[in-house]
């Protein structure tokens, strides 16, 4: 029995158009399109996360963690293809992972896991360093110096004696006649009269 080749052509494409038509579901299932932050990515600071798959997604489980501990707060919410998670404030440096699971337009379960890095920003916790660096306050009593008389360093006014008041019997320094050459030339006037009177009274009878 001949086999016409129209026949042969007509088997080719029945097989391709069921092989197509059963692997049309495998290929319709929907994926991760896109996520905020991507993966590997390294973020300053993280307030929520997002999931951007390629159709509209039912049933979002989300879990954001780091080691043993989880960051996400509250439920995850949907709006079409895009699933947000928020995540508690306050997330430490380190690395985390963002693990998914979501039901697909078809029923398809989806599910997946996201390592990204964060950095956090200076502002949010600043350095023992930068804080050691500060300048103290000081206090004025700290500030002020300390005067050590043993030691010369306060400032001692040197008084000058004042001058011994003059007496009036001190003889004066002036180049006059002294008190005490007065004193002889009346004395001397004294005996004097004294014995011009003595002699004149002799004379007289």
């Amino acid at each position: 029995m001949k086999t016409s080749p129209v026949a042969v052509v007509l088997a080719i494409l029945a097989a391709f158009v069921l092989g197509t038509a059963f692997a049309s579901p495998a290929l319709a299932h929907d994926r991760l399109k896109s996520s905020d932050p991507a993966e590997g990515a390294e973020v300053e600071s993280l307030s929520e996360v997002k999931l951007t798959f390629t159709a509209s997604v039912r049933f979002p489980n989300v879990v954001v963690r780091s080691g043993d501990d989880s960051w996400q707060e509250g439920k995850a919410v949907t709006d079409g293809p895009v699933v947000t998670q928020k995540v508690r404030e306050g997330l430490p440096p380190g690395k985390y992972v963002i693990a998914y699971r979501v039901v697909s337009s078809d029923g398809h379960p989806i599910e997946g896991e996201i390592p990204f890095t964060l950095l956090g920003s200076a502002t949010e916790s600043p350095s023992p360093a930068a804080s050691e660096s500060a300048p103290a306050t000081e206090s004025p009593a700290a500030t002020a110096p300390v005067e050590n008389p043993a030691a010369g360093s306060t400032p001692v006014a040197t008084i000058s004696p004042a001058p011994a008041a003059r007496g009036a019997d001190e003889p004066s320094s002036s180049g006059g006649i002294p008190g005490w050459a007065w004193i002889i030339v009346g004395g001397l006037t004294g005996v004097g009269i004294g014995l011009f009177f003595s002699m004149r009274a002799k004379k007289q009878p």
